[in-house]
């Protein structure tokens, strides 16, 4: 091994969000030494958002002096189904890209390998490998947000198809009946159960006089109904507020009941914003409706815990992939050529 091999030991984890992008480098014991944190601007397009993931990543190098060839490789988890084998994004619909060659633009921008997958299997990753899945043989996690991500860590991979990334479990159908949507997909589960329905039910709530503590606070206007406004309306009195977070949280746990017959996983590990604003409410409805609704066999086979990164964990578990599926071709691939093609994107 050469000496310029030896010190590939640092490692970037990249988190691409619909609204926000975060950018870390972790050197050998996997402590955090340089992050940059931008605004995503999906908007302005798939070339100027490879182009600013590129500047991200460079300014989070320079923060924490590390050298492009120093490093082992990339790991970034971004929005959607992912083609993990070619590293591309197939579709991310809150960005409106399609077909993005994330690995190509990246390895051809620092001359290291990438790892690319999904956003949700990072933070899951992140959670078995230093969280609160840490230890489990099968780890599932669910994250709601403005939808519902999924992921699933057994025996120490992620799941995964053969194509694309898989557990999309904010699709799975849930009420026969459907739920409100303008949609084909009716019917599942992030129509009802992710923070956009919990916050529409409880507009509709406030609009009606039923929550006046939401209503004094952020009035109806949903894009302000966020996790810490629903949250301070749960404390502060707005019980049809709690209800709807609390209905939520069991059609959750009824699709995790299911998860566990198919899986039997031993941890469920419940992130995002919403949960982390109400973790005590989330984690026991979860957890006492999942029980209730599995065969009596596996009801404690599993527990469910609530994520313990926070905003860490989509770059801890992308960049811990990178460095789990990297290391050999890290090692192999030549030091890179200066990259001069990207131009510093504004912050």
């Amino acid at each position: 091994m050469s000496d310029s091999a030896k010190k590939r030991d640092h490692w970037v984890g990249f988190d691409l969000g619909g609204t926000k992008m975060l950018a870390a480098v972790f050197d050998p014991s996997f402590e955090i030494v340089g992050r940059r944190r931008k605004k995503t601007r999906g908007h302005e397009g798939q070339k100027v958002g490879l182009e600013r993931i590129a500047s991200g990543i460079r300014d989070a190098l320079d923060e924490a002096k590390v050298d492009v060839d120093q490093l082992g490789g990339i790991g970034i988890g971004c929005p959607g189904p992912i083609k993990m084998d070619e590293g591309v994004i197939a579709e991310a619909p809150n960005l409106g890209w399609h077909d993005v060659p994330v690995r190509e633009s990246l390895e051809n921008e620092f001359g290291r390998p990438v790892a690319v997958l999904n956003d949700v299997d990072a933070g899951v990753y992140g959670e078995y490998a230093f969280g609160a899945g840490k230890g489990a043989r099968c780890v599932l996690g669910v994250f709601p947000g403005t939808g519902i991500g999924g992921g699933c860590v057994y025996e120490g991979k992620i799941l995964r198809g053969a194509v694309y990334s898989a557990m999309e479990i904010g699709h799975v159908f849930v009420s026969p009946e459907g739920y409100l949507s303008g949609s084909s997909r009716a019917g599942v589960l992030e129509l009802g159960a992710s923070r956009l329905a919990i916050a529409a039910a409880a507009a509709q709530a406030a609009y009606r006089g039923e929550a006046p503590r939401l209503h004094d606070k952020v009035g109806t206007d949903l894009s302000a109904i966020r996790s810490g406004a629903l949250q301070d309306a749960v404390e502060n009195g707005d019980e049809v507020v709690e209800r709807i977070v609390r209905e939520a949280a069991e059609r959750i746990g009824t699709t995790v009941a299911s998860v566990v017959h198919l899986l039997s996983p031993d941890v469920i590990v419940l992130g995002g914003g919403l949960v982390e604003a109400m973790p005590k409410l989330f984690a026991k409805t979860v957890k006492e409706t999942a029980r209730d609704r599995v065969l009596p066999t596996y009801a404690d086979t599993f527990d469910v815990k609530v994520a313990g990164l926070g905003d860490d964990a989509g770059v801890r578990g992308a960049a811990a992939w990178a460095r789990d599926t990297l290391g050999e071709s890290a090692e192999e691939q030549p030091a890179p050529v200066t990259a001069t093609s990207t131009e510093e994107a504004k912050s």
